[in-house]
């Protein structure tokens, strides 16, 4: 199985909500490198700050994608429901290549403004 670092995906538990077939989420307040780098160039590094970075990145280039997904984050956890496990592949197709490696995800953020983002 390819890697999904630094994401774990699983079937939600108990899914009565066809928006919640799928949880997807990272433990952002143990990524000590990943904080780190969101800090060096002016971010917050939580949850919410991975979601309104990961928002703009499939709202780029797949925004269809977003009518599937339902973000759930909180200070520590970056969550976000798919509907299905076609939308789960789109998030990592567009999301992976960023957050996949440090040195992508630094050269992203070379290219964005910290004036454009709230966290």
């Amino acid at each position: 199985m390819t890697s999904t670092f630094p994401f774990k995906v699983a079937a939600a538990k108990a899914a009565t909500d066809p928006a919640r077939q799928f949880i997807i989420l990272a433990n952002v307040s143990g990524m000590d490198d990943y904080y780190k780098l969101f800090d060096d160039y002016g971010y917050g590094g939580d949850g919410s700050s991975w979601r309104e970075h990961i928002e703009t990145i499939i709202e780029e280039y797949q925004p269809g994608l977003l009518d599937h997904l339902e973000f759930d984050e909180d200070h520590d956890t970056f969550v976000v429901y798919a509907d299905s496990p076609d939308a789960v592949r789109q998030f990592m197709d567009w999301v992976l290549p960023y957050f996949g490696d440090l040195g992508k995800l630094r050269k992203y953020f070379t290219q964005t403004d910290p004036g454009d983002f709230f966290a």
